[in-house]
C-alpha cells in the first residue's frame, strides 16, 4: 500500500490573524483568546515539521478572519491541486488567494468555477477513493465539478452526506491509516465508511474526530483522554496539541493545514 493518504512530504499553514476574533461560528461559545490561539498554532506548525516535511507559513490575511482554515481553500493530490469556491461567501477571497502559493508547487492547479460551492473541510482523500460530504458549505453542485476534475487525474470520488447541524463532514471524521476512519457515531451510523474499519471516538468526545495521520503521528486534539487512550491501545502514535480557541470557531486539526505530496 502507498500511503499516499497518510504520508506527506509538504503542508502548508496561515498564521492567525488579529481579525479571526470576528471569525464564522455555528453556535457563540466566546471570543477566541487571540494570544492561546497562536501558541496552539505554534505548536501544531512543531508537530508538523518534526516529522521531517517541509512546513510553509503563510503570513495572516487580517482582510479574511477565518484564513486560518486554509484546508478549506484547496484539495492537494499527487498530480496537481485544486482550488475549491467556499460555501461562506465571506471565504471566497481565501482561495484565490492560495492560489499563486499552489502554482509553484505544483504544474498543474485546477479549479471550481461554480455555480456550486465546496469546502475541502468536507473532503476526505483515502487511499481507494475521495469522499465528499455534502453539507451546508458543499453543495451537489460542487461536488459535481470536483467530480470531473479528479477523473482527468484517475481519481474516484463518491458522494457522502454530512449529519444535520455537523458544519463539514470532517468534523466528524479523520483517516488514521490506509483502511481505517476515525469517526463519530452518528456519521458512521450512515453507512459511508463500508468497507473500511472504523473506531469510534469515546462517547462524549465526538470533538476529537476532527484529528490527522501526518506520517508517523496522529495529532489529536487536546483534551479527550478517553479517545487518545483508545487511539493508543490500537497501537497509533498521538502528538495532541490545544485547539480551545480554534474549537469556538468551529476549527479541528485538519483545518488548519493543506498536507501533499506533488508529484514531481
Amino acid at each position: 500500500m502507498t500511503q499516499r493518504a497518510t504520508r506527506f512530504s509538504h503542508a502548508i499553514t496561515r498564521r492567525p490573524a488579529a481579525s479571526i476574533t470576528h471569525g464564522l461560528r455555528a453556535v457563540d461559545t466566546g471570543t477566541p483568546d487571540l494570544a492561546l490561539m497562536r501558541t496552539h498554532h505554534a505548536d501544531y506548525v512543531a508537530a508538523l515539521r518534526e516529522t521531517g516535511a517541509t512546513v510553509i507559513e503563510l503570513e495572516p490575511l487580517e482582510a479574511y478572519p477565518d484564513s486560518v482554515f486554509v484546508e478549506d481553500t484547496a484539495l492537494c493530490l499527487p498530480e496537481g491541486a485544486v482550488i475549491m469556491r467556499p460555501g461562506a461567501p465571506s471565504r471566497l477571497g481565501e482561495a484565490a488567494e492560495m492560489a499563486p502559493h499552489l502554482a509553484q508547487l505544483y504544474g498543474e492547479v485546477l479549479r471550481i468555477d461554480g455555480p456550486g460551492h465546496i469546502e475541502g473541510g468536507d473532503i476526505l482523500v483515502t487511499e481507494t477513493e475521495i469522499l465528499v460530504g455534502r453539507s451546508a458549505r458543499t453543495d451537489a453542485a460542487g461536488v459535481a465539478e470536483l467530480a470531473r476534475l479528479v477523473a482527468r487525474w484517475g481519481h474516484k470520488l463518491r458522494e457522502v452526506f454530512t449529519p444535520p447541524g455537523v458544519l463539514h463532514f470532517k468534523t466528524d471524521c479523520s483517516l488514521l491509516d490506509g483502511d481505517t476512519v476515525l469517526a463519530t457515531r452518528r456519521l458512521d451510523a450512515s453507512g459511508c465508511f463500508a468497507g473500511y474499519k472504523v473506531i469510534h471516538v469515546a462517547e462524549g468526545e465526538e470533538a476529537c474526530a476532527n484529528a490527522i495521520r501526518f506520517n508517523d503521528p496522529v495529532i489529536l486534539p487536546a483534551g479527550f483522554p478517553r479517545t487518545a487512550e483508545i487511539l493508543d491501545k490500537a497501537g497509533f502514535s498521538l502528538r495532541q496539541i490545544g485547539n480551545s480557541e480554534c474549537a469556538k470557531l468551529d476549527g479541528g486539526m485538519s483545518c488548519l493545514s493543506l498536507r501533499f505530496t506533488p508529484r514531481a
